[in-house]
């Protein structure tokens, strides 16, 4: 009888050590390194523009690329990581990292023609602000 017990038993353990496996198989395979964010974007459809607001607190203007093609606004670039950098401020502990930071990239598409060589854009407050002037029929 003692030994039908240990067979079930090692049966038991088998059992338990595939389903731990799955768990723990299934918690890593969904984990992915994030490489780049995405700012969030505003956008708007003006009578001879559109307007593309994107939330870039903290990114230097030389840190942005934009590139502008037919239908479509790629921006580019990069955020330095937001801490404390003075001489009286030494981190001891991160208490809450929730700033996106790193490489960023986003995409905007937009079915009108635009003048790309007219294309301008201004930082006001944390905020790029994207000019595209439409194109407009001869």
């Amino acid at each position: 009888m003692g030994n039908i017990r240990s067979i079930r038993l090692r049966e038991l353990q088998g059992r338990l050590g595939a389903v731990a496996y799955e768990l723990t198989k299934v918690q890593f395979s969904e984990f992915t390194l994030v490489e780049s964010w995405r700012p969030l974007v505003n956008a708007y459809r003006c009578r001879e523009s559109l307007r593309i607001c994107v939330d870039l607190a903290g990114v230097d203007k030389s840190a942005i690329d934009l590139q502008v093609e037919p239908g479509r606004l790629l921006i580019r670039g990069n955020r330095e990581l937001p801490e404390p950098k003075d001489e009286g401020c030494q981190p001891l502990q991160i208490l809450a990292l929730e700033i996106d930071h790193g490489f960023f990239e986003r995409e905007v598409s937009f079915p009108f023609d635009v003048e790309t060589e007219r294309v301008t854009a201004e930082q006001k407050n944390g905020l790029l602000w994207i000019y595209l002037p439409l194109q407009t029929e001869a």
